[in-house]
């Protein structure tokens, strides 16, 4: 199975930033689940940080992203 098979590719809404990059999500599973299983912090990879008026801000390699700061995730 290859590696990019568990990443989906998702946008974080979080305090004044949108975050848009990939978690590791097995096929199938809900991403319900996946932020309720989550630790204090997750990891994003391929992170792109954005304001809320649709500046970018930086991009990363590598994220981590504190759970409780997340007010919305959806799949982009």
């Amino acid at each position: 199975m290859a590696e990019n098979e568990y990443r989906t590719r998702v946008v974080i809404l979080a305090g004044s930033y949108r975050i848009k990059g990939d978690i590791e999500l097995v096929p199938g599973a809900r991403l319900t689940d996946y932020m309720l299983d989550a630790k204090a912090f997750f990891a994003v990879t391929r992170a792109e940080v954005w304001d809320l008026e649709g500046r970018r801000i930086f991009s990363a390699p590598f994220l981590n992203v504190r759970r409780d700061q997340v007010v919305l995730v959806a799949p982009d």
